[in-house]
C-alpha cells in the first residue's frame, strides 16, 4: 500500500492544540492496525529548538538518534509509543541551510535559486522522506503557526504543490478557534471563516475542520460553518475543552475523526479501534485512591512547557501507582538557607531539574540539602544530577568551593568537568551529546530495581560529566555510581544507598516514558514518596 498522507494547520490563534490532534488521530489509526507516525514543520529560521530558550519555546525534546526536536514530537511519542527521529521535525532553518548547502556545491547548475520551487521542492523531499522509507501507512504532518503568518507561507505553498501531486492520497485538517463572548452569551465562527478564506487564498481547501471551543457546537453551528467554508457537516469535529490531554483520542473517536479520515483517504476501517489500554489508563488517571506532592525545583517553573515531558511523567506514573501526582513548581532562584524549610513543607518528593547556566544553582542545592539531610525522596535529572554531587562534596567530602567547570573554571574541586569530547567544540547547535546510549546497572541498586535488568539505552543532552578522578572519595563516602556507559567509563547515575531513595541521572529519562511504556525510574520515585 503506497503511504497516504494528512496534513494539519492551524488558524485564528496559536497553541489550540494542533499537536493533541496529530497525536489523537494517529493513536486512533494506531489503534486500528495502521501503521502511522507524526512529523512537525517549524516555521521559525532556527535550525532547531537547541539553542532556545525554554521561556521562548518551552522544552526541547530530544530523539533516540539526538535530533533536538519541538516538544510535540514528545506528544507524538507519548500517545503513540513509537520512536521518532531527525526525520520528524523539519524547520524552515533546516530547509534554507540545505538548500544553501546545495547551492554551494553547485547542484542548482548556476540558476537562480529561489522560494519556488528551490524551497519548496525542499520542503516536499522533507515531507515525502517518511513516506518514501516504506514503513508508514499514514504520515501525519503537522504544521506550526497559524494560516496567514509570513513564515508559514512557504509550507503552505509545499503543502498545496504536494496535494497537487498526491491526488486522493491525502486530506488537510484545519484546527480554528470558536470563541465564546460572554457579554452575548455566543459562540462565534467568524474567525473560522477567515481563517479559512486565509487558506483558499493560498490554495488551500480543508476536507476536515476541528473547531476548539469552551462550550458545546450544536448541528446549526456546524451547518453554518460546513456552508461558508465548503466542507461536510461530518467534517465539521468539535474539540471542546478537557481535563487531560489523553482524553482527546476519545473524543476524537466519538466525533468519528478517524473515520471520515480514512474515507477520504479511500482506506478501510479494520474494524473498531482497539483502546483497551488506553482507556484503562483513563480510568486509573480519574480513579485514583490517594494524592502525593512532589516539589518540582527548576528555573523555569513559571512556564510549565519547558519540563513537560517531566509533567508528563508523574502523570504516567501517577496511574502507575493508583495515585494522583501533585506537582509543587518551586523557583529555585527564591530558595536559600533561610526559607528552603518553609519552601518545601509538606512535600514528599523533590526533583530538581534539568538546564544549563549558574542562574538558580544555589537554591537547587539547598533543595537537594534538605531532600538527602532529611531522608525525602529525591531525583536529579542532568543538571540536577550534577547539583546532587556538587552538593554532596561541599557537605559531606568537605570540598568547600567544589563546583561544575561550567559554573566556575578556576574552581579547586572540578567534580563536574566538560567532558573530553567537548573541549575543541566552539558551536552551540547540535554539538552536544545527544541522542541514546547504553548503561550498565549495579545489581541491587535502585536503578537496577527499577528496571529489572542489567543493561538499559537512555537519551542524553549534556556537555559536562560526573569527574572520574573523584569517584573512589565519593564512593567510600556513601554516593555511589550505579550506572556506568560501557564505552566511556561515564557515571550516568549516582545513588545514596543509606537514603530512602536518592537517585540522580546524567540521561533525561522523561524523554522515554510514554502512555504504554510509563517510565520505570519515575514508576520507583513516585512509589518512593507514596510511603
Amino acid at each position: 500500500m503506497s503511504t497516504k498522507y494528512v496534513f494539519v494547520t492551524g488558524g485564528v490563534a496559536s497553541s489550540l492544540g494542533k499537536g493533541i490532534i496529530a497525536s489523537s488521530l494517529a493513536k486512533l489509526l494506531q489503534a486500528r492496525g495502521y501503521r502511522v507516525t507524526n512529523q512537525k514543520l517549524d516555521p521559525y529560521i532556527n535550525v532547531d529548538p537547541g539553542t532556545l530558550n525554554p521561556y521562548e519555546h518551552g522544552e526541547c525534546y530530544v530523539t533516540n538518534d539526538g535530533a533536538e526536536t519541538d516538544l510535540d514530537l514528545g506528544h507524538y511519542e507519548r500517545f503513540t509509543g513509537c520512536p521518532t527521529s531527525q526525520a520528524n521535525n523539519i524547520t524552515t532553518g533546516r530547509i534554507y541551510q540545505n538548500v544553501i548547502t546545495k547551492e554551494r556545491h553547485g547542484d542548482y547548475l548556476g540558476k537562480t535559486v529561489q522560494i519556488v520551487p528551490h524551497i519548496t521542492d525542499e520542503i516536499k523531499r522533507n515531507i515525502k522522506l517518511l513516506g518514501n522509507s516504506g514503513e508508514y501507512d499514514v504520515v501525519i504532518t503537522e504544521i506550526g503557526g497559524t494560516a496567514g503568518d509570513i513564515e508559514s507561507l512557504p509550507f503552505l505553498e509545499a503543502v498545496r504543490q504536494l496535494r497537487w501531486d498526491l491526488g486522493e492520497k491525502s486530506v488537510l485538517i484545519h484546527l480554528t478557534l470558536v470563541p465564546f463572548l460572554s457579554a452575548t452569551g455566543e459562540l462565534k465562527t467568524k474567525p473560522t471563516q477567515h481563517s479559512v478564506k486565509n487558506l483558499l487564498e493560498i490554495g488551500l481547501q480543508p476536507d476536515i475542520l476541528v473547531l476548539r471551543t469552551e462550550h458545546e457546537i450544536n448541528n446549526d453551528i456546524r451547518r453554518k460553518v460546513a456552508l461558508f467554508c465548503n466542507v461536510e457537516p461530518k467534517a465539521v469535529i468539535e474539540s471542546r475543552d478537557v481535563s487531560t490531554i489523553y482524553e482527546v483520542p476519545m473524543r476524537m473517536e466519538i466525533e468519528k475523526l478517524d473515520e471520515i479520515v480514512l474515507s477520504k483517504l479511500d482506506l478501510p476501517l479494520n474494524g473498531e479501534p482497539d483502546l483497551d489500554l488506553w482507556k484503562n489508563f483513563l480510568y486509573k488517571l480519574n480513579h485514583y485512591s490517594q494524592e502525593v506532592e512532589i516539589g518540582l525545583v527548576g528555573k523555569y517553573v513559571e512556564l510549565h512547557d519547558a519540563y513537560k515531558s517531566i509533567a508528563e511523567s508523574f502523570i504516567h506514573a501517577g496511574a502507575v501507582n493508583d495515585c494522583k501526582v501533585k506537582i509543587r513548581w518551586i523557583h529555585s532562584e527564591k530558595i536559600n538557607a533561610e526559607n528552603v524549610e518553609e519552601t518545601l513543607a509538606g512535600v514528599k518528593g523533590i526533583l530538581v531539574a534539568p538546564g544549563f547556566g549558574h542562574r538558580g544553582i544555589e537554591g537547587k542545592l539547598k533543595a537537594i540539602e534538605y531532600a538527602r539531610t532529611n531522608n525525602i525522596p529525591f531525583f536529579g535529572v542532568c543538571l540536577g544530577m550534577q547539583m546532587a554531587v556538587i552538593e554532596f562534596a561541599r557537605n559531606v567530602l568537605n570540598m568547600t568551593d567544589a563546583n561544575s567547570t561550567e559554573m566556575d573554571s578556576a574552581t579547586p574541586y572540578p567534580v563536574i568537568d566538560l567532558m573530553d569530547s567537548q573541549k575543541s567544540v566552539t558551536d552551540k547547535g547540535g554539538t552536544m551529546r545527544l541522542g541514546a546510549y547504553k548503561c550498565e546497572l549495579k545489581e541491587g541498586s535502585k536503578a537496577y530495581e527499577a528496571y529489572g535488568r542489567k543493561e538499559i539505552e537512555e537519551r542524553h543532552r549534556h556537555r559536562y560529566e560526573f569527574n572520574n578522578s573523584y569517584r573512589e572519595v565519593f564512593e567510600k563516602a556513601g554516593m555511589i555510581a550505579t550506572g556506568i556507559n560501557p564505552d566511556l567509563n561515564l557515571v550516568e547515575i549516582i545513588e545514596i544507598p543509606n537514603h530512602k531513595w536518592f537517585l540522580g541521572t546524567q540521561f533525561h529519562p522523561e524523554y522515554k516514558s510514554t502512555v504504554s511504556n510509563p517510565h520505570p525510574l519515575f514508576v520507583s520515585f513516585v512509589k518512593a514518596c507514596l510511603k
